[in-house]
């Protein structure tokens, strides 16, 4: 299927190839028809699958056949993050720059003042943040009542946040007559619940199974006892010259400290947090992605929104509380049919997170260690399944790294050299170039 077979305008046909993009993918396949037919929508797929221009895409097609008496918002979109609100605008943008819509973002960590005044201005699309789209609408600066499309992406993410009863305070601003849309990477059954109340007669849309990892993303997991995870990250980026990773801390105050003790080995590094200013934080990313930063060590909430073409590396320097982010975090990379590797440095204190994964994932990690950094404190195995022996991690990077010098024995003193030389490596190198069409992922 081509992006002309899903009655998109030419405008936007035409945004869409100035892209570079040719085709759509899944989720935009399964969901542009249903968003354009005006029906709701609760719609599950991967992080980095195309769901932002899933929806975008339709939505401008929509607002460019109408009038818009007022400059009200005619579409309402909600994220949890001012990262991910930031993304949405410049999508909106980027497909709607042959058109005359207009489309602002707004949230919280920046003065309110700009914002009002574009608000007055007139706009298409708003997407806000919860409590800056509260804290406008409480000073009269923006009407809703002439909302046609409400969109809550990453809903999942917004339960975990605490923001539900912010969207309850939202509904009621809004009028009770409109299309309603829900994206999410996972649903459990606290969502659903939320479907079912906002959400009426929804298409259900899902392309990828329920909580699954994606299956362009490598993953292995190095055992390794907690004082030593600082060490062993510093290792394994010096010995693989990593030159673009995301590193997940649990802890803002982990995530600065972590990011010392890399800069401190020389490694350029910085860290994104909700202490952090929202100039700060941009800054951040905008080095990341210019290559002037090669480890950004983000935290969950922040991590939402980050959409990097082609990240070759996601790191867990721990895991996750709850097992379905660990979904969100390795969704960072192998994205669109591309290959990534996420690599999650594990200590026994963290086996009941480890068997939550992998019981969500329904698979087993496998397990590596790393010569040298072989824990004193054993790592259980889970009843998700075994180690496997003799497998090298050895993931060979875009930039041309050389191995990690691991050992796959996953318990240790079975005489297991673990290398790697009898399988062959894939050259991540070429897992992009070898496609013909391009999916837009945005």
């Amino acid at each position: 299927m081509s992006f002309n077979e899903l009655g998109l305008s030419e405008p936007l046909l035409k945004a869409i190839s100035d892209s570079g993009y040719t085709e759509p993918t899944a989720i935009q396949s399964a969901a542009i028809g249903p968003v354009l037919s005006g029906k709701d929508l609760m719609a599950s797929a991967q992080t980095g699958t195309g769901k932002t221009a899933a929806f975008t895409l339709p939505l401008l097609e929509k607002l460019g056949q109408l009038d818009n008496p007022g400059n009200h918002p005619r579409v309402l979109i909600i994220t949890p993050t001012r990262e991910l609100a930031a993304q949405i605008e410049a999508s909106a943008n980027t497909y709607g720059k042959h058109t005359t819509l207009q489309s602002l973002a707004v949230f919280g960590g920046v003065k309110i003042g700009p914002q009002i005044k574009k608000l007055r201005q007139g706009i298409d699309i708003l997407v806000a943040t919860p409590g800056r789209l509260l804290d406008l609408s409480q000073q009269g600066a923006v009407n809703l009542k002439h909302v046609d499309v409400l969109v809550l992406d990453e809903a999942d993410r917004m339960l975990d946040m605490g923001f539900i009863p912010d969207i309850k305070r939202i509904q009621k601003l809004l009028p009770e007559n409109k299309q309603t849309l829900m994206f999410s990477a996972t649903y459990s059954p606290e969502i659903r619940k939320l479907a079912h109340d906002y959400l009426s007669n929804p298409v259900e849309v899902n392309v990828t199974p329920k909580n699954a990892a994606a299956h362009t993303v490598e993953q292995v997991l190095h055992p390794v006892d907690k004082r030593r995870k600082s060490e062993l990250l510093q290792h394994l980026v010096h010995l693989n010259n990593w030159s673009q990773a995301l590193v997940f801390s649990k802890t803002k105050h982990g995530a600065n400290k972590l990011t010392r003790d890399l800069v401190k080995t020389g490694v350029r590094a910085a860290a994104i947090h909700g202490n952090k200013s929202q100039a700060q934080r941009t800054k951040a990313l905008e080095d990341f992605k210019r290559g002037k930063v090669e480890i950004l060590v983000a935290t969950d909430i922040a991590s939402r929104g980050i959409d990097i073409s082609e990240l070759p590396m996601v790191i867990n320097f721990d895991l996750p509380h709850v097992p379905e982010d660990y979904v969100h975090r390795i969704g960072r990379t192998g994205r669109a049919g591309t290959t990534g590797n996420a690599i999650s440095l594990v200590c026994a204190d963290e086996s009941k997170q480890l068997r939550d994964i992998e019981r969500v994932i329904k698979k087993p990690l496998e397990r590596v260690e790393i010569e040298g950094f072989e824990p004193d404190h054993v790592l259980p195995l889970s009843s998700a399944g075994h180690d496997r022996s003799g497998n090298n991690s050895g993931f060979s990077k875009n930039n041309g790294s050389r191995g990690n010098g691991s050992r796959g024995n996953g318990s240790r003193g079975n005489g297991s050299n673990g290398n790697s030389r009898n399988r062959p490596r894939r050259n991540r190198n070429s897992s992009s170039s070898s496609r013909t069409n391009k999916q837009a992922t945005a």
